[in-house]
């Protein structure tokens, strides 16, 4: 169990090169190292060549999954990767991506980021009409209405799959002849399309198009479907227009600084969240430092805006990951110690504040107090760079039960006398949407209840149309 994070979803990466005798393979496995911090439960690659599907997939990170030989065994002009983390699905093999599906009329691969709300509705019906699965996985869901459509072409396959499916999805599907993106109509979650010589990347994060050595070209757009081939890309739109609703979370914590996401630079969000963080909530202090890693571009904004010199503070163990195991309460609070120590010269006598980029039990953050305060500091004042987590997320991001949210049951005061610190303030959900240089068009219903689609209690077991 994480100490005190909201779990991010997955990373997925597929590349297309027009030269057959090009091998795309470890383009797709330095890809998916950039995404690593968005799955680190397992890793996998799919390939097409000579018409056939050939798929490698592990449990544990891409550098654990994939060695020398492992990755020699896969060769091909055409590829998709995956890295995981279950938001939907147990963490088994059986759910690890890429699925492959092989049927009379050829084999195609899917690696899928974001949860469906009806996948529960989808799989009975799929089971209804003889199809089987091997896990538990949304992402087999999708292949599987795929493979059922297939017989219409590619493009009504697609279009008809991704109509009847609902939530949250960027996915990347590789043909024997094709590699296809599609993102949800809300674009909750992100996806984005880049260049190469003689061919072109899609992948969850503009950082791992920059770690190939490939050119940014755009997002793909909320409800859009692109499909690569010898005739160059292909875009069309599905559906109605709806309203965007991306993930506020991506910029928050999930996405790395070095991205770009809808047009927006994530190291810049944050530097602005601090900086309206300092404006709404300033406090006297000699000192303010960030959690790593996201709350430090949080906090030199903070220093800015209110004149408090910005230090380190914290360390974070660089040999941790984000699935450093701790099942009970108690030990995940002496893991915070194992994964940040605070650099004690930096803050004894000190009146400091620290910033973080939410607040979900409050494990973390008690913890962090405690050791603030045995290292000498004289005040600890903790400042937030997200509103409170007050609800579950039902689109890719693994929360809590809502009785396990700090902030669903308690108020700031309470929350404040929780973790032992000398204050503490929240940034206001009207601030972050000014960090994000946009009065709407995000996801906050982890913040507030509101959602930009119903949830899977309310899907329920509605009628669905005739497969």
């Amino acid at each position: 169990m994480e100490t005190d994070k909201l779990r991010e979803e997955c990373g997925v990466f597929g590349v297309y090169s027009s030269d057959p005798e090009i091998n795309v393979v470890p383009l797709v496995y330095y890809g998916l190292f950039s995404l690593q911090h968005r799955g680190q439960e397992s890793a996998g690659i799919a390939v097409a060549r000579d018409g056939t599907i050939e798929a490698r997939k592990g449990m544990g990170l891409v550098g654990d999954v994939f060695d020398p030989a492992t990755l020699a065994q896969l060769s091909g002009p055409i590829a998709i990767g995956h890295v995981r983390y279950s938001t939907a699905g147990s963490s088994t093999i059986e759910n690890a991506q890429p699925f492959v599906s092989r049927f009379k009329l050829g084999s195609i691969a899917v690696a899928h980021n974001g949860n469906l709300t009806n996948a529960d509705v989808v799989r009975e019906l799929l089971e209804d009409a003889g199809v089987g699965f091997v896990s538990s996985s949304d992402s087999e869901v999708i292949i599987n209405l795929i493979a059922k459509n297939y017989k219409k072409g590619l493009e009504k396959a697609l279009t008809d799959t991704i109509q009847f499916i609902k939530g949250s999805y960027a996915l990347v599907v590789l043909t024997e002849k094709a590699l296809v993106g599609a993102r949800d109509p809300h674009g909750i979650r992100p996806l984005c399309l880049g260049k190469i010589e003689k061919g072109w990347i899609l992948a969850s994060e503009s950082c791992a198009i920059d770690a190939v050595g490939g050119e940014f070209v755009r997002d793909i757009e909320p409800g859009e479907i692109v499909i690569i081939d010898e005739h160059g890309v292909l875009s069309f739109r599905y559906g109605e227009k709806t309203a965007r609703a991306v993930c506020a979370f991506e910029f928050i914590y999930f996405a790395r600084p070095d991205s770009r996401i809808d047009g927006i630079d994530v190291y810049q969000s944050r530097i602005r969240a601090g900086e309206i963080l300092g404006r709404e909530s300033a406090v006297v202090a000699d000192l303010v430092i960030g959690v790593p890693d996201s709350g430090i571009p949080a906090a030199i904004g903070y220093g800015r805006a209110t004149g408090t010199p910005f230090g380190l503070g914290i360390v974070k163990s660089k040999y941790v990951g984000r699935t450093f195991i701790a099942p009970r309460q108690d030990e995940r609070e002496r893991a915070v110690s194992v994964k940040l120590n605070v650099i004690k010269s930096e803050v004894a006598g000190k009146r400091v504040v620290i910033i973080d980029d939410s607040i979900v039990r409050g494990t973390t953050s008690r913890r962090l107090v405690s050791l603030l305060r045995r290292a000498g500091a004289k005040e600890v004042h903790f400042r937030v760079c997200s509103p409170p987590v007050r609800f579950p997320c039902y689109f890719g991001i693994d929360t809590p039960h809502r009785k396990e949210l700090i902030g669903s049951a308690n108020n700031i005061k309470a929350i404040c006398e929780a973790i032992g610190a000398d204050s503490l303030a929240f940034l206001s959900t009207e601030g972050l949407l000014e960090a994000l240089n946009h009065q709407g068009g995000y996801c906050l219903g982890c913040f507030t209840g509101e959602y930009p689609l119903p949830t899977p209690g309310e899907v329920g077991l509605a009628k669905q149309n005739d497969l």
